[in-house]
């Protein structure tokens, strides 16, 4: 029953997702290809509201759905590993059309060849769970 919760917010960041055209790799790709602000104007939304709501979080100490403290610490500053690791996110967003969150809301929609790219998705995390303790975090 907890889980319901979750699952309702999943559908309705879906529907979302699909009804914006963000899932829809014709966006994506005219992004890449700098012809329309459409997906720009849809991520510096999510930007602007996600850093509006980490700082509510913050400001009230608000907890989360099952009542257990929310920590939110601070990134190591670098440049190096965030480089390496958008460009590796950038490619494999140019090459599949779609990052993670929309690769589930296009196999929802019926696209069912995204499966070959979940797989890969979910393969290429458990390899970095296996040797991120011998990578320079």
């Amino acid at each position: 029953m907890k889980y319901l919760s979750y699952l309702t917010i999943g559908i309705f960041f879906g529907i979302i997702m699909y009804k914006s055209e963000a899932a829809s790799w014709f966006r994506i790709y005219e992004m890449f290809q700098f012809g329309s602000f459409h997906m720009y104007g849809i991520i510096g939304s999510a930007l602007v509201i996600g850093v509006i709501g980490v700082q509510i979080i913050k400001k009230y100490n608000i907890k989360a759905i099952g009542g257990t403290e929310m920590n939110l610490h601070p990134k190591k500053k670098g440049v190096t590993n965030y480089l390496i690791g958008g460009i590796i996110f950038g490619l494999g967003w140019a090459l599949a059309g779609a990052c993670p969150g929309p690769m589930y809301v296009l196999a929802g929609a019926g696209y069912y060849s995204i499966l070959v790219v979940i797989a890969g998705a979910l393969l290429g995390t458990f390899v970095y769970g296996v040797v991120k303790n011998k990578l320079p975090h």
